[in-house]
């Protein structure tokens, strides 16, 4: 007999997830935040998986049989992030820092591989070097759903995603202003506003702003950003919320990432010496990052009847990103170039490649689901199924001048251009660099790449007593058209999970998932690359104590990448798709609290193999981190203050001929609350640690971040 029970509103539940910060920043956000708990007039905001979240769920992450994790806002402040990349390196098996200071873009590696970004559960980024990086401030919090998401998102790496949720309006009146000071000349006011726009309460708004001038670590790498988001949300009666987001950013920057040689940094150059590790190696008047980004964005659900809801993502997104940098050319060995006698020439000069690049992207996305909430027999059913479609479109004209005045012959100077554009990272001198016509030459007219993507998906999450099942099946379409190349690919996605949930809090369970990937090209024989395909096998326990807001998690993983391309030895210049990647791990996350202290503990060991049997590039085997916070509620009521230890562990450079070594970094907070005002100041890397993130087999090494302080003023209303 077929049942219908009552369909059930996203909630907010207490210890669904990485607890909160009862170290908010500031507390304004927190009060706009999903799930706020007042404990003796401390706000304590807990992330809180909605309809828009990386599972598209609000099931607890204590019952989700997946690793999931969660940082707020606040928490993402508290630990003195600038950027989003900076969020992610209190989680476990997490790469935040991939390639160290970056400005150009969030590289985040999940269990040993690259992962998307999505936002509001569309996809948001795609190529590189095409729009702007999302600005924290305009977030409520960020995700990460670790291992295959094909059956929910399609066409994706098997390490997972990371999803960033937007803010959105509130209900009750709330604000802030908030002013920042911090290291290299950072100078940033932000203001967010939200609250009823009609007396009714049926139109709500939010507004944000952000403006920001600063300076970093690198010498001439320096950044101006604005950015613009506000919304409106819409409920015409208690079934049905429409939420319209629009999001402009524009930014003046440089790249941070200067590409440095190994010998110089890592490792004494030639002559023995090393160079600063923050040494600009482009020209100030020639390198430039400049991005602007307009999205647009529809939030919509409706409830049918106490069963059935309707929901709707829909999204366009427009990026540019006018992009010229030059580096220290690869030219293999240690990139130094040697006089006859064997010394360096000119002490130390070395050929420098020029790059200039005219890139944009558009995106219009949709995901259209339907919740069915019902029971057959004792069997109870979450029903959720799904149509999504994305349309991209990339393009990106470019020049690209190779160590520039380089004879190849004699691996001297040329007769061309000579080394008037060669550079001395020991005793740098700007303001040689080719001109604007001899760039233009080297322009290239590349074509439009075009990919739209349609998937039809279903997933049951089941309740039987104790037991929870969830199961998994999409289908994909993809046509790929890169201008000189089309294709067509499909694949059938499954996934498959079942949890027991004990009692007392203890909740085991194992999984399964697969993800795919399109290959655009051909083989010897004409025949299109096969998709990339992902697999996942985890097994983990959750254990949420009762009544408590605690939750720990232990997770081990199995997976395997195949269809890799490798050279065809048979036909020399082709490719033949022969390659593995297996990758296994273990990790661990705790949250817990005890009165007025909170604390955090991640670790997580990680077995990443690339198809040619080394160890996965830029990944490191251990990591760790932990978190402690203190809020008293009592006679110190008003103060707060945290500190946090970071270790990554010594990673290879893809063919284990060179190691990163490992680095542990300390991260503290200090502050102090009074009536409306807010006080606090942020370090990061307090004892101005120096450490590279990765070196490449390549022949580039990338510098971690420097010690950077923030001092943050809010007024709240």
């Amino acid at each position: 007999m077929l049942r219908f029970s009552q369909l059930r509103r996203p909630a907010p539940i207490a210890g669904l997830c990485l607890l909160s910060t009862a170290l908010s920043t500031t507390l304004a956000p927190a009060a706009f935040a999903q799930g706020e708990e007042a404990v003796d007039d401390v706000v304590v905001v807990h992330g809180v998986l909605g309809r828009y979240s990386a599972t598209k769920s609000d099931t607890p992450i204590a019952e989700t049989p997946r690793a999931v994790s969660i940082e707020t806002l606040d928490e993402i402040l508290d630990r003195g992030a600038i950027d989003l990349a900076d969020a992610y390196t209190y989680s476990a098996g997490v790469i935040g820092e991939t390639y160290g200071f970056a400005t150009r873009g969030d590289w985040v590696g999940v269990r040993g591989l690259n992962v998307p970004e999505y936002r509001d559960s569309l996809q948001a980024l795609f190529g590189n070097y095409n729009n702007s990086r999302p600005d924290i401030y305009t977030l409520e919090q960020v995700e990460i759903l670790r291992g295959p998401a094909a059956v929910l998102y399609g066409q994706g790496s098997p390490g997972g995603i990371v999803n960033v949720v937007s803010k959105t309006p509130q209900d009750t009146f709330a604000g802030e202003i908030v002013g920042e000071l911090g290291s290299y000349d950072r100078r940033q006011i932000a203001a967010d506003f939200t609250g009823p726009f009609t007396q009714g309460g049926d139109w709500l708004y939010r507004a944000i702003g952000v403006y920001r001038d600063t300076g970093t670590q690198v010498d001439h790498v320096d950044e101006t950003a604005v950015v613009i988001a506000p919304s409106l949300t819409w409920t015409p009666g208690p079934d049905t919320r429409i939420t319209a987001l629009l999001s402009y950013q524009d930014s003046d920057n440089k790249a941070g990432a200067q590409f440095l040689p190994i010998h110089g940094t890592l490792l004494p150059a030639p002559n023995g010496r090393f160079f600063d590790p923050n040494v600009f190696t482009g020209e100030p008047g020639f390198d430039r990052y400049n991005t602007s980004s307009t999205s647009f964005t529809v939030l919509a659900e409706h409830r049918v009847n106490a069963n059935l809801q309707l929901e709707a993502t829909v999204r366009r997104t427009e990026g540019e990103a006018d992009y010229q940098q030059s580096w220290i050319s690869f030219i293999g060995g240690d990139r130094w170039i040697r006089n006859p006698d064997g010394s360096l020439y000119r002490d130390g000069y070395v050929p420098r490649t020029f790059y200039a690049s005219d890139a944009r992207s558009e995106q219009t996305a949709a995901d259209f689901r339907a919740r069915l909430d019902f029971t057959t027999g004792a069997f109870e059913h979450k029903l959720l199924t799904g149509a999504q479609y994305q349309d991209v479109t990339t393009d990106n004209d470019s020049a690209y001048l190779f160590a520039v005045g380089l004879d190849f012959a004699t691996g001297l100077p040329d007769a061309t251009f000579g080394d008037q554009f060669w550079f001395n990272p020991f005793d740098p001198v700007y303001g040689n660099y080719p001109s604007e016509a001899v760039i233009d030459s080297f322009m290239g007219d590349r074509p439009e790449s075009n990919t739209q993507d349609f998937g039809l998906y279903l997933h049951d999450q089941i309740e039987y007593g104790n037991w929870l099942i969830t199961a998994g099946l999409r289908g994909d379409w993809v046509e790929t058209d890169t201008g000189a190349t089309s294709q067509d690919d499909d694949a059938l996605s499954s996934s498959l999970a079942v949890m027991y949930r004990f009692d007392n809090g203890f909740a085991p369970y194992v999984s399964y998932a697969e993800s795919f990937e399109p290959i655009v090209g051909t083989m010897f024989d004409g025949s299109a690359f096969e998709p990339q395909e992902g697999r996942q096998y985890e097994a983990g326990v959750k254990f949420q104590p009762r009544g408590t807001r605690s939750l720990f998690t232990l997770a081990w993983f199995d997976i395997e990448q195949s269809n890799l391309r490798e050279p065809d030895p048979a036909h020399p210049g082709f490719q033949i798709q022969t390659g593995t990647v297996e990758i296994t791990g273990v990790e661990f996350e705790s949250q817990w609290r005890w009165e007025d202290l909170t604390f955090e503990f991640n670790a997580s060991q990680v077995d990443a193999t690339n198809a040619n049997g080394f160890q996965q590039a830029s990944i490191p085997e251990t990591q760790a981190s932990a978190w402690i916070g203190w809020r008293p509620r009592e006679r110190w009521s008003g103060f707060r203050t945290g500190a946090g230890v970071r270790y990554v562990g010594e990673s290879q450079n893809g063919t284990d001929s060179l190691e990163t070594p490992s680095y542990t970094l300390v991260d503290a907070m200090i502050g102090y609350d009074i009536d409306t005002w807010a006080i606090s100041l942020h370090a990061r890397n307090l004892f101005d640690e120096q450490y590279f993130s990765t070196c490449l087999a390549r022949g580039d090494c990338f510098p971690g971040e420097d010690r950077n302080v923030v001092a943050r003023l809010a007024r709240r209303f």
